[in-house]
């Protein structure tokens, strides 16, 4: 548990970019240095991911935490890597947050969205080797990138998902069973009946105007219904708290959430820190919860027969085509918003290029990677 933890707490100071650099940042660690799962596992749980709601890449996070570990392995994980932004969140929520904008401070941050862009294109050229060898799934793959490009939105996300499921459950579907057909599916209904319980209760609990139960609700309603994780949480969170907030204080908290590393739903630790004026930290604490259970519930219903049900040759063919989508998807993430927000100027380009050649020709820890162009990002800034 100690390792998982540790592990995570070190990812969830350095990932900054967003869901589609975590998705890397985990597949660089977990897959690449460590082997805890191969690309094929790892593949299915990012795929699992896509059709439930809630934080997509802290669910994947979560779901590798239980594969090492089960549910307290998955509970450390989550902890872990949510830790560093919460923290730094909080502190923004009750102090002054100038500091970063500092001209080394941010020059630093640059640098590592730098990174991000480079984690994102290896992981998005690994997956394509992995998961796009039948010329089906590469034309799966450049629809869904260039259908999300064109047409950016959930709604898009989620109607290419679902026909990339059946496309593959129709034409990518080979083999015999690889798990018997007797082998026993469970799904865990207890975790599904908490997870209804609490959605029933936040209904309620959302009209006691002034309580913590008030707040618990709000977040925990808007968990349990956004896809996508990331930005997508913006819009629900807006129409949710947005007439307890000052606007421009919901602004900045967005923009924090941005700059820092780790999950974007903890901007809830920045809003719910702001919502309960009397106790801060107590109000971080129950929004941060709140906006992250609904979606690790979901997976906690199928997540130990996954491997087996995702086995099955008409479930593989619709996940094969899902994991097709999915790489579109990165791709469509890796030019907006990872290169648009990240690649300015030539400089930035060419630390890039510089940095991609390293992570393949040298493979250094990728805590070196983030050390160097954290100081490298610093750097240009003061001489700048």
């Amino acid at each position: 548990m100690w390792q998982i933890f540790t592990r995570f707490l070190a990812l969830g100071f350095i990932s900054f970019g967003g869901p589609a650099a975590h998705i890397g940042y985990f597949r660089q660690t977990f897959v690449n240095e460590l082997n805890w799962l191969d690309d094929k596992r790892y593949g299915s749980l990012v795929a699992l991911s896509q059709f439930m709601p809630g934080p997509g890449s802290s669910q994947v996070g979560f779901a590798i935490g239980y594969h090492r570990g089960g549910l307290m392995g998955a509970i450390a994980a989550f902890v872990g890597f949510t830790l560093p932004s919460f923290f730094l969140l909080f502190l923004l929520a009750v102090t002054s947050a100038h500091w970063l904008e500092t001209t080394a401070v941010s020059g630093a941050i640059h640098g590592l969205k730098l990174l991000a862009v480079v984690v994102v294109a290896d992981a998005t050229l690994a997956m394509f080797g992995q998961f796009c060898q039948r010329k089906t799934a590469r034309v799966l793959m450049v629809a869904t990138a260039a259908s999300i490009m064109l047409f950016p939105s959930l709604l898009t996300q989620i109607v290419v998902l679902l026909l990339a499921a059946i496309v593959g459950f129709v034409v990518l579907t080979k083999g015999e069973n690889i798990t018997p057909e007797n082998t026993p599916i469970t799904l865990n209904y207890g975790w599904l009946a908490v997870f209804i319980l609490g959605l029933l209760s936040s209904f309620y609990l959302i009209n006691q105007t002034g309580t913590l139960g008030q707040v618990f609700a709000q977040f925990y309603q808007v968990g349990s219904l956004v896809f996508g994780g990331g930005h997508v949480v913006l819009p629900l969170l807006e129409a949710n708290v947005g007439e307890l907030v000052d606007s421009d204080r919901f602004l900045t908290g967005y923009a924090l959430a941005q700059a820092v590393p780790g999950p974007m739903f903890t901007l809830a630790t920045f809003l719910g820190a702001d919502l309960w004026l009397e106790q801060p930290i107590l109000g971080a604490i129950v929004a941060t919860l709140a906006i992250f259970i609904p979606g690790f519930l979901l997976m906690l219903v199928g997540l130990k027969s996954w491997h087996a049900i995702s086995e099955r040759p008409a479930i593989s063919g619709a996940i094969a085509g899902v994991n097709a989508a999915v790489v579109g998807l990165l791709l469509a993430a890796l030019y907006s918003p990872v290169f648009t927000s990240a690649v300015i100027e030539p400089i930035d380009m060419a630390l890039v290029l510089i940095g991609f050649a390293v992570l393949k020709i040298a493979k250094p820890n990728i805590v070196l990677l983030v050390m160097g162009f954290a100081a490298t990002g610093a750097l240009i800034s003061l001489v700048n």
